[in-house]
Parts: C-alpha cells; sequence; structure tokens
C-alpha cells in the first residue's frame, strides 16, 4: 500500500473525529447562546473527512478552504494575538502540512472513486462557513481592561538616581519596617546586571513550600525553614554559622521569615535575638550570634501562643508570615486553616508580646473591642473572626502597626451566619496603636466577602508628592486585583474609591449581599477586564470548544459574581489578584511594582447532603493542601461544616488541565505613584514549565504564568523578581520594564529575594530562596541561592 493511503486514512479518521466532537458540542454551544461557528466547521470537517476516507481530492480542498475561512474567522474574533490564535489553528494546520505531503496528494489526484459530494452541498456549507466568518466588518468590541482605567505614562530612562554603595542591614522581612522592599545598594546596575553570577549555594532541609526571605544582620543572614529550623549563614560565603533544630512531631508548614530585635541598652548573650514562630505554636527567642534560647525569654526562651485560643485541632493553627517589632513588641496573627468548621475555628485575634520578657502586652479581639488581654478563666478568644497572617507593617514614629484581615475562617464562601463584627472587619486593613492594641482605623476591601478575597500582602508605607504637598500613605494590593493607595494616619483613600454596584444574583436563599463593592478607580487595577466567550482558550478546537459551553453554563456577571447552587465564574481567583508577595516601592522614583495573577476559579456550593456525597470532610492536616499533585482536587474542595454548605471551587481549566482563558496569567507592572498611572506591565515567566496534564514541555515562550512570591526594587534602577512558575530569577529595569537578565534557580522561585553589601566583601549580593511549589512546581529540593558580580 502506497505511504500516502497509509498516511492518508488516519489522516481522514482524526477529522471525522474532531467533526463529530466539533458538531455536537457546536451544537450544544448555540444552543447556549454562544456562537454557531464550531457546528459550521463540525459539518464542513465532516463531509471533508468522508470525502478523504474515499480518498477524492474534493476533501483536502474542502479542508483547506475550511482552515483558511477559520484563520479568517480567528483574526477576526482575537486579532493577531499568538496565543489566542494557537487553539483555533494549530491542530487544523498540522492536518493541513500532513494532506499537503507530496505523498498523500500523489495518492489523492492518482485515485478515482465512484462516490462524490454534490458540488451544490459543498457550495452550501462552504457560503455558510464564509457567511459566519464574515458577519462584521468590524472586530467585536472588547471589554475594557482596567489596568488602563487610569492611563498610562512614560518615565525618563536617563534621570539616573544616585545609589549609595555602603548601606545598613536587611534587618525586617520587607527591609524595613515599612515593609517596601527597596534597597539604596548601587553596585548591581542596570548596564552591569547581566554579568551576574552564582556566588554560593546552600541546601536547605526544608519540605515543598519554601518560601522565606533571609534577614541580613551585621555578618549573617537568618532564616526559617517548613521543619521549625532557624539558620544562620555567614553574608559572605553562605557557610553556616549555627542551626537551631527544636525537636516537633508537628507537620511542616510555611515559613516566610523571621524577626530580628536588639534590647535596649542590654549586652552579652541574647542583646540581639532573633524571633521566630514555630509549628507547634510557640515564639522563639534566640541570641542571634549562638542560636541558643534566651533565658529571660518566656520559659527557656520560649512562649506558647494557645493560651486563650482552646482547642486547636494540630494544624489549624500557627504563624507563616515573620512576627513584626513594633516599638519593642513582638506582634504575631496566625494562619487559620479555612472552611472546617463554623464557628468553631480557631480566633484571629492578633497579640503583641514584650520583646524582652515574652510577656504579653496586649491582644486586638474584635469579638471584644473592649476588652485587650487574655481572656478570662474557662473562655476563649472570639472563635473564627478574620485573621491576619500575611506580613504587617509598622510606623514606629506614629505608634500604629498595620494588619492586614482574612475573612471570617470557617465558611469563605458562606457568609450567611456571620456576625456584625465579622462583617465590619473581614477583608479590611486595621491600624492598632502599638502600645495598646485599640484600633485607630480601618479600611475594608471587600464588603461581605463570599469568595475568600484575604488582604493577603504586606500594607507598604511609603512617602511622596501628592500635587503639591506630601503625603504619607499606604499602599495595599489586593487578591481582587485592586490596588489601594490610603492615608496612613486616617485610612482616608488618596487615590479615588467608588462604592459600585455589585452582581446581585444567583445567590443561595440564607445569603445576603453587599449591594455595592469598593472599586480603586484612580489607579490600575489588576483584576483583569470582564470575560467574553471569545476570551476561552484551550490547546485544541475541541476543548477550547469545551470551555466555551463551560462558560455558557457558568453565571457570570464580571468580578464579584456571587457563589451559589448552580456554577460561577470568579475572576480573580482564590489565588489573586495580588497575593502574600506584595509589591515593591522604589521610593526614590515612587514607583510600585506589581506581580499579579489572571486565573479564573469554577465555584460551585453544594448542599450539605451532596458534599455528604462527594467525600467532603474536615481536614486534620495542613498537608491536605500540600501534598502535591496526588491530592490537588482536594485542595479546591471545602466542607464548611456548621453552614448548609460546602463548596467546590477547582480553578477553570479545561480536560487537558490547561487554563480555560488565555494567557497571559501572571503580570510584572510599574505603577508612578505620583500620578496612579501606568509605566509599563509585561507578561512574567515562560511555558518551560508548563503543558498539558500537568506535563513540562520546556517551551521557552514568554506566556505569563501564576506566581506566587514578591519583588525587590534597588535605586540604581534594578528589579529583581522569582515568582514565576518557569523557576527563574530575573532582573528588570525599573523605569522601562525591559529585561536585563536571568538565571535559572535549581528549584521553584517562589519566594521574595532580598539584597545586601556584604561588609566583608563590598560586594552586592542578591539571594533568593530555591524551592518547590507545594501546588505548581512540585519538584524537590531546597536552596537558598546568592548571586553577585564577579571579583574584581
Amino acid at each position: 500500500m502506497a505511504l500516502g493511503t497509509v498516511v492518508l486514512r488516519p489522516c481522514a479518521i482524526i477529522i471525522l473525529l474532531i467533526a463529530v466532537a466539533l458538531m455536537l458540542g457546536g451544537g450544544y454551544l448555540v444552543i447556549l447562546g454562544g456562537t454557531i461557528y464550531y457546528l459550521f466547521v463540525g459539518m464542513a470537517f465532516a463531509v471533508s473527512g468522508i470525502l478523504l476516507w474515499r480518498r477524492r481530492g474534493e476533501g483536502a480542498r474542502m479542508y483547506f478552504v475550511t482552515v483558511l475561512l477559520t484563520l479568517t474567522w480567528a483574526v477576526w474574533e482575537v486579532g493577531f494575538d499568538a496565543w489566542a490564535l494557537l487553539p483555533r489553528l494549530l491542530l487544523p494546520t498540522v492536518l493541513s502540512l500532513v494532506l499537503w505531503l507530496p505523498a498523500t496528494r500523489s495518492a489523492l489526484l492518482s485515485h478515482s472513486a465512484p462516490w462524490g459530494v454534490p458540488k451544490s452541498l459543498l457550495a452550501v456549507v462552504i457560503a455558510l462557513i464564509v457567511g459566519i466568518s464574515t458577519r462584521a466588518v468590524v472586530p467585536p468590541l472588547t471589554p475594557p481592561d482596567p489596568l488602563y482605567q487610569a492611563g498610562t505614562i512614560k518615565l525618563d530612562d536617563g534621570n539616573v538616581i544616585p545609589a549609595v554603595a555602603a548601606v545598613g542591614d536587611w534587618s525586617h522581612y520587607g527591609n524595613d519596617a515599612a515593609g517596601t522592599r527597596f534597597s539604596t545598594a548601587g553596585q548591581i546596575t542596570p548596564e552591569n546586571v547581566a554579568r551576574l553570577q552564582i556566588a554560593w549555594r546552600y541546601r536547605i532541609d526544608s519540605s515543598r513550600g519554601f518560601e522565606a526571605t533571609p534577614l541580613m544582620v551585621g555578618r549573617a543572614l537568618y532564616l526559617c525553614t517548613n521543619e521549625n529550623s532557624v539558620v544562620a549563614l555567614d553574608a559572605e560565603t553562605g557557610r553556616e554559622l549555627w542551626g537551631f533544630r527544636p525537636a516537633t512531631r508537628a507537620k511542616p508548614h510555611g515559613c516566610r521569615g523571621v524577626a530580628y530585635y536588639r534590647v535596649p541598652g542590654a549586652s552579652g548573650l541574647c542583646a540581639e535575638r532573633i524571633i521566630t514562630a514555630s509549628i507547634a505554636t510557640s515564639l522563639f527567642a534566640l541570641d542571634a550570634h549562638t542560636g541558643q534560647r534566651c533565658a529571660d525569654f518566656g520559659i527557656d526562651g520560649e512562649v506558647s501562643l494557645l493560651p486563650g485560643l482552646g482547642e486547636v485541632p494540630e494544624t489549624y493553627y500557627y504563624v507563616t508570615s515573620a512576627p513584626t517589632i513594633a516599638n519593642g513588641k513582638i506582634v504575631v496573627g496566625g494562619w487559620v486553616f479555612d472552611n472546617q468548621h463554623w464557628p468553631e475555628e480557631p480566633s484571629g485575634v492578633i497579640r503583641a508580646f514584650d520583646a524582652s520578657t515574652g510577656k504579653s502586652a496586649w491582644a486586638w479581639d474584635l469579638g471584644r473591642p473592649d476588652h485587650n488581654g487574655e481572656p478570662p478563666e474557662g473562655e476563649t478568644y472570639t472563635r473564627s473572626t478574620p485573621n491576619s497572617w500575611a506580613p504587617m507593617s509598622v510606623d514606629e514614629e506614629a505608634g500604629l502597626i498595620y494588619a492586614p484581615l482574612g475573612n471570617a475562617t470557617g465558611s469563605d464562601f458562606f457568609g450567611g451566619y456571620r456576625r456584625a463584627f465579622d462583617d465590619q472587619y473581614s477583608s479590611s486593613i486595621v491600624a492598632l496603636d502599638t502600645a495598646t492594641g485599640k484600633l485607630r482605623w480601618s479600611f475594608q476591601t471587600v464588603h461581605h466577602d463570599l469568595w475568600d478575597y484575604d488582604v493577603a500582602s504586606q500594607p507598604t508605607l511609603v512617602d511622596f508628592r501628592m500635587g503639591e504637598r506630601t503625603v504619607r500613605a499606604l499602599v495595599q494590593p489586593t487578591k481582587r486585583g485592586e490596588l489601594f493607595v490610603l492615608d496612613r494616619a486616617t485610612g482616608e483613600p488618596l487615590y479615588p474609591v467608588e462604592e459600585l454596584p455589585a452582581p446581585q444574583r444567583g445567590k443561595v436563599t440564607e445569603e445576603y449581599l453587599s449591594p455595592t463593592q469598593p472599586f480603586s478607580v484612580g489607579l490600575p487595577s489588576f483584576r483583569g477586564a470582564d470575560l467574553v466567550e471569545r476570551d476561552m482558550w484551550g490547546l485544541t478546537p475541541v476543548d477550547q470548544l469545551w470551555c466555551r459551553i463551560k462558560f455558557r453554563e457558568a453565571r457570570y456577571e464580571g468580578t464579584l459574581t456571587p457563589p451559589g447552587l448552580t456554577p460561577s465564574i470568579q475572576m480573580p481567583s482564590v489565588l489573586g489578584g495580588m497575593v502574600w508577595g506584595g509589591v515593591a516601592v522604589d521610593t526614590a522614583r515612587d514607583i510600585v511594582i506589581v506581580n499579579s495573577n489572571n486565573l479564573p476559579n469554577y465555584v460551585r456550593l453544594v448542599m450539605r447532603s451532596e458534599a455528604n456525597q462527594l467525600g467532603l470532610r474536615q481536614h486534620t492536616s495542613r498537608t491536605d493542601g500540600h501534598a502535591g499533585r496526588a491530592t490537588f482536587a482536594t485542595f479546591w474542595r471545602w466542607v464548611q461544616n456548621g453552614t448548609p454548605y460546602g463548596v467546590l471551587q477547582p480553578p477553570f481549566w479545561s480536560p487537558l488541565e490547561v487554563p480555560c482563558t488565555r494567557p497571559p496569567y501572571g503580570r510584572l507592572s510599574a505603577v508612578d505613584l505620583k500620578t496612579g498611572k501606568l509605566i509599563w506591565t509585561q507578561p512574567l515567566g515562560t511555558a518551560r514549565e508548563l503543558g498539558p496534564m500537568g506535563m513540562a514541555l520546556g517551551l521557552p515562550f514568554t506566556i505569563g504564568t501564576p506566581s506566587s512570591g514578591g519583588a525587590v526594587a534597588t535605586q540604581s534602577g534594578v528589579v529583581f523578581i522569582g515568582a514565576a512558575l518557569d523557576r527563574y530569577l530575573r532582573a528588570y529595569n525599573t523605569v522601562t520594564g525591559r529585561l536585563l537578565w536571568e538565571a535559572k534557580l535549581p528549584a521553584g522561585g517562589n519566594a521574595t529575594p532580598m539584597t545586601y553589601m556584604s561588609p566583608q566583601s563590598s560586594r552586592q549580593f542578591v539571594v533568593i530562596a530555591s524551592g518547590a511549589n507545594a501546588v505548581f512546581t512540585p519538584k524537590n529540593g531546597s536552596y537558598i541561592v546568592a548571586y553577585a558580580l564577579p571579583r574584581q
């Protein structure tokens, strides 16, 4: 049998299978109100496939015409966006190339079959395709992208600001108490950053999800691991100076940083101390030079965080973010396991302890605002209140600590049973008096949050010129994708915030909704444009059609579409928007660096009886969400005991496990604080670690991946960021956004980097934690990697 005939028959079968899928799915899509295109292309492919099976040349000609018309339709629908065109054209084009092979063409030309299709039928099908492909001369309207709502601005790249060669320590999680993630170090510049090379690498005994940002004080780096250890490294060589590894059987958890405190007027052992929070819900104070426990702190250097919390199942409460030092006090919130049992989850209380003795200083329990101490004997802090798990910031001069709050724990997606104080403070920023813990002001980013839109990022404090005055501001990124800039003394917006109507349809009977929600209209928004059907994606026309059908089956009225018993689309997803990595602020140029995500969830509430049938259960360990790909599905299934509903909120992706919305899925952007305008934006990350069914295809194309972690900015005009899923650390020009350098990390770079000048060599180092991400990049191995310019 000739080679062309051998190739032709399988090709005809593939085209026929595609045709059946497109006709069935396309017909259903039409019923749902979607485009008619897939139905008619399916019909054309069916005719083409039958003719090809009969080895008739008309089949190939019809297929080529259909593909050309598909190209016309695709460009009409999405323009010349390469990623958007890919699922529409890749598979049909590959099959076209097979049909164009000389052997295949020869088989079609040389063979004569007795059966044919009337030319009139071919003409009708082609006419229908032409009609729907050219039904409009002007491309369809696109929803406005709020990223550009405040306008754009171009800054002068030649405006060089002198950098400081010798700088102090990186003594706070965000470099300073304000959380700017900005360094005046200037040895590494846009001109020489491409010469960076690995200076040293230290292997960490840490589980997946290693996300720590080290501190640098004196000549040492200090960091924590997910196994409750604290390690001190030589800042020049990466050599271990000491390690604190307490015995514990608790499951590993995320630890993003430690705190440093110098006791006023003290000398000797524990005059300088490292404060860390343990898996077993304790605070430890360690001597910064030896790692020994500080005997004058609590009991043998340890203070339990359990008093007043009541019953706390293992891994239901612990501190993930670095403790905050505020006017001689250690202030901590706590991570609480979401969506387990309402209202019996641990409290979201924020507490302060004396940094020298460990004694309790105050507690802010939002259910008991007039009581700022531990609860009376036999009672607990108010359970299931909104908690503060992200990093906090401090203005010691003003005597204020700024805490971002999450939702009322136990029930993120159903709020019908919430209490008045839950609704008052959930998903807010609160300013607390550092001396007493009393509330000074609060600002809410989501009213009656039903989308798990915790304020997950550290507030960043910055002074900048706004018009004719200097303002003392707080910059707050959110999982909603809204960027709020507030007066940090009062909480009043410095850029306009408007209460706009919010979607109201689809809620369950017991639920109530806020009629309006706050939108930051004076700044770029990173929530993404409202989705439309043509935004649906996939790798082939078939799974893209599947995504279009699911989109049409779901309720979607734009951002903040409420969850209900029928599927709804949540955009941005629970990942954000902007998440715990926060923003970096170049305080020399008043530029905010933002990395943001752009992925949706497919959400549905389920009645308690259905939740039981689906096996939704109360989790007994945080590792249920950290076990990698094997339990990825359970990561999106929540029991919400104590309410009428469980919830399913998987990512909105196709059967091939690729997103149902088109790229980019992650961006890096710069915003001018003085004007509120966007300076630049671009996709962050490549497709090297992405592919269908979890396979990494190694494609080097820039796609923009979800990001986890943050950026650091330097006065020389360089931004460093890992965060993307392709395991690279990158450097960008702060003013232009131009990529200057990138280096492959040994594992994921889902942490926030830091930079410092080594006192030993006067070299600037850039350091990042590199470890596997619990969900997206489950590769083993965790490291601290340091980069520097070559020695002179």
